[in-house]
């Protein structure tokens, strides 16, 4: 399960499926009573009749703009196609202008709400689910929103959409239009308890709108405006420079309680910065509101300004109760250097995360040994009795240590003498037949030719250039060449990923609190060739796409937990990545003209549409 759409982000479907009518579905299963919402396990906390989310200010007020800020250009405004730069606010799963099926709410593991749909009926053996729309939900030309709108969009995404949508919703066997307001989707497969769910994500675009003749839904670099049906409109447009949305105080699902405290500026304009440097003075500046800061060394070091001392910008640390995922050094399996997989793991030795973890971050950060850390995800000791039920099948498939040790990232002592972790690093390369070259670069004789010790580290935040120097100074002792390489131009860095043109990358892969069907996306074999697809490792590992499949068709949530569990410890033996660190804490920082609700979610407080802006202070029209 991914949740995108309401947190600020910076961020992007097969064959055709057939339509067939209703009658098309006389043999299906068993279907429960409709509902106007739905939980992976459990209950939804949220009962029919509720008049607002616990982590919003129902009394919020309206009005003022937010500014906000991101770092390199856009060229498009369609966020469904690979290519081009979808601009800031809009995602592959919609944005502010869209509207979806249904809804997440950021205080339960995984339950989805009516939005476009006001009911939701899943098959008793979950192999189908079917959508009834609201009659109120229009396009902003006035026409109804209707269940061909849906079909067209779902066919439209498997056919000529990111290759996301063919990961997430690959199980879909096909979807018919049942009457103007009823949708059904009906699925290859039975038990895949978080499709139903997760169908409900689709954000829906107007088929009468892109069938229209002279449009092209593949156009990348199309700065026009699409017609929408979402709380924001799009505003002035000046790429690649800013872009603006503008509230509609027309908008159809404005009292949907589930919205209720929510979409309360009028205007949010995205400018855009190409040094990050400069966008951070700017922010000091007063040229926008609203900060997430990433560095701890920024933090810690770059906001002694007048405005901060003096209390016009305020700093805020909230406690983050979010599966942190994996942020790593990325191998490209691709490429031949990074084949074996003890060289992979001896190269792990040459971080040393405790050194630059008190010179760069005031030893703020925690070393990450968990795809899915600071979670109950996240793997630990020895296999349960209930995870070697899983593991076992794949005893001599998958590497021995999954078994007998629990994974550790490599420590030192902080000195900044690594000399224990590189002489181990130099034996393993010895081991694997990497031996010194004249130019001190080790190298080893294959069938295929000479593979040499030599790479490039491609990077698109000069932050990280502070962390990976020593990590380059580091393998060089042991006879490794890196280079660092900084691209700047997001556009250029994401045509690099799409094309898996890299040899490793500081690299993030984000999980939910409830994963599932994406992670046929990060670590599926079928997407390991796919350009535009998020397997950037290469990822082509039978037993890892086993475990995902099982995993996807988990029976509650504590079997869930068992599956990530294996999947986990699964994925850090293979040494597929370096972990770098993760922080539990989210660092804000924001012009005191913002607010946010007292209680915040505890998955994510940075639900940027629940804040609002004092209107004391919008009158004023100061900071």
């Amino acid at each position: 399960m991914i949740r995108i759409k309401h947190v600020l982000a910076s961020c992007a479907l097969l064959v055709s499926l057939c339509f067939c009518g209703s009658a098309a579905f006389a043999e299906e299963s068993a279907g429960g009573e409709p509902k106007p919402a739905v939980a992976l396990h459990g209950d939804v906390k949220y009962k029919d009749g509720f008049t607002h989310l616990d982590y919003v200010n129902p009394d919020a007020p309206k009005g003022g703009t937010l500014r906000i800020s991101t770092v390199g250009t856009f060229d498009s405004l369609n966020p469904f196609v690979v290519k081009g730069s979808p601009a800031a606010g809009l995602t592959y799963m919609g944005g502010l202008p869209y509207d979806t099926l249904t809804e997440s709410t950021y205080d339960e593991a995984f339950s989805q709400y009516g939005y476009l749909a006001k009911d939701i009926t899943i098959a008793d053996d979950r192999s189908w689910v079917r959508f009834e729309l609201r009659e109120e939900a229009k396009w902003n030309d006035g026409v109804p929103i209707s269940a061909d709108d849906v079909v067209w969009t779902f066919e439209t995404f498997m056919e000529k959409g990111q290759p996301f949508f063919k990961a997430y919703w690959g199980d879909v066997e096909k979807v018919t239009a049942d009457g103007p307001k009823t949708v059904t989707f009906k699925f290859k497969v039975k038990g895949n308890a978080e499709l139903p769910l997760i169908i409900g994500q689709l954000p829906v675009l107007p088929k009468h709108y892109w069938t229209a003749e002279g449009r092209d839904f593949t156009k990348s670099n199309s700065l026009t405006p699409p017609l929408t049906s979402g709380p924001y409109k799009f505003g002035k447009i000046d790429a690649p420079r800013s872009i603006e949305y503008v509230r509609n105080p027309d908008w159809w699902g404005k009292d949907l309680p589930l919205f209720k405290g929510m979409y309360n500026f009028d205007r949010i304009v995205y400018d855009y910065y190409m040094d990050e440097k400069v966008q951070h003075q700017a922010f000091l500046s007063g040229e926008y509101d609203y900060k997430e800061e990433s560095s701890e060394h920024q933090w810690q070091t770059s906001y002694d300004s007048a405005a901060v001392r003096d209390g016009r910008i305020v700093k805020e640390l909230i406690d983050n109760q979010r599966p942190a995922g994996m942020q790593a050094f990325v191998f490209n399996l691709r490429r031949p250097v990074f084949k074996e997989t003890k060289v992979r793991e001896a190269l792990g030795y040459a971080l040393d995360f405790e050194w630059s973890n008190k010179q760069v971050a005031f030893g703020a950060y925690t070393r990450t040994n968990s795809f899915f850390a600071n979670s109950d995800l996240a793997s630990s000791g020895l296999p349960s009795a209930e995870e070697l039920k899983i593991l076992e099948p794949f005893r001599g498939k998958i590497p021995d240590e999954v078994f007998t040790s629990e994974y550790k990232a490599p420590v030192t002592d902080g000195s900044g003498n690594a000399r224990a972790n590189l002489k181990k690093a130099a034996d393993m390369l010895e081991a694997a037949g990497y031996v010194m070259g004249p130019d001190k670069v080790r190298v080893k004789q294959t069938e295929d030719g000479p593979v040499k010790l030599e790479f490039e580290i491609l990077l698109s935040n000069q932050l990280f250039e502070r962390w990976v120097q020593p990590f380059i100074k580091n393998l060089e002792r042991i006879g490794v060449k890196a280079r660092i390489r900084t691209l700047v131009d997001a556009a250029q860095y994401q045509n690099r990923l799409n094309e898996f043109d890299y040899d490793m990358i500081v690299g993030s892969f984000p999980e939910s609190y409830s994963p599932g069907n994406e992670q046929r996306e990060f670590w599926g074999s079928e997407k390991a060739d796919l350009p535009g697809a998020r397997n950037y490792i290469g990822i082509k590992n039978p037993v890892i796409d086993e475990i995902i499949t099982q995993l996807i068709h988990s029976n509650s949530r504590e079997d869930l937990v068992t599956k990530t569990h294996a999947l986990d410890r699964v994925l850090l033996w293979n040494h597929y990545v370096i972990p770098m660190w993760h922080y539990n804490k989210w660092r804000l920082a924001y012009w005191k003209k913002m607010k946010h609700p007292d209680t915040l979610s505890w998955l994510s407080p940075l639900v940027i549409q629940t804040w609002w802006i004092d209107p004391a202070s919008n009158a004023a029209g100061g900071k």
